[in-house]
């Protein structure tokens, strides 16, 4: 799983989060150009995105990263969703929203949900979660 926030203590936070419900958070990016550097490296299962950051926004991240590479599962994070963010979000290709601040079971909620949507066939493979 990759971890892409311009905030650090976000970015920490949801490390914490993500690892107590037992994912393997395998990189961290502070912005999209980052996120697409590490996507096309590491080539994660999920990527947990903020929508709104500096020299490349989650929004242009998340549209070319799923160009490139559709079976990624991405989250998109917000502190100030909006009606447009959310549907071009998901018009865009992103398997679910998480809102700041965090609250930890829907954050793992949608994270399951958004892995059994992008990976079907993974989640009986690879036992879900734990491979990301």
């Amino acid at each position: 799983m990759l971890i892409v926030d311009d905030n650090e203590l976000m970015r920490t936070l949801l490390r914490s989060i993500l690892r107590s419900g037992g994912y393997q958070v395998i990189g961290e990016a502070k912005n999209g150009v980052g996120a697409l550097e590490l996507a096309q490296r590491l080539r994660p299962d999920i990527i947990c995105m903020d929508v709104v950051m500096p020299q490349m926004s989650g929004l242009e991240a998340l549209q070319t990263i799923k160009g490139m590479y559709p079976e990624i599962a991405i989250v998109m994070v917000t502190g100030t969703p909006s009606v447009d963010n959310v549907h071009q979000s998901i018009q865009s290709g992103a398997s679910g929203f998480i809102v700041k601040p965090f609250k930890v079971g829907k954050v793992l909620d949608t994270l399951r949900q958004a892995w059994r949507s992008a990976q079907p066939d993974a989640v009986a493979l690879n036992g879900g979660p734990e491979s990301a």
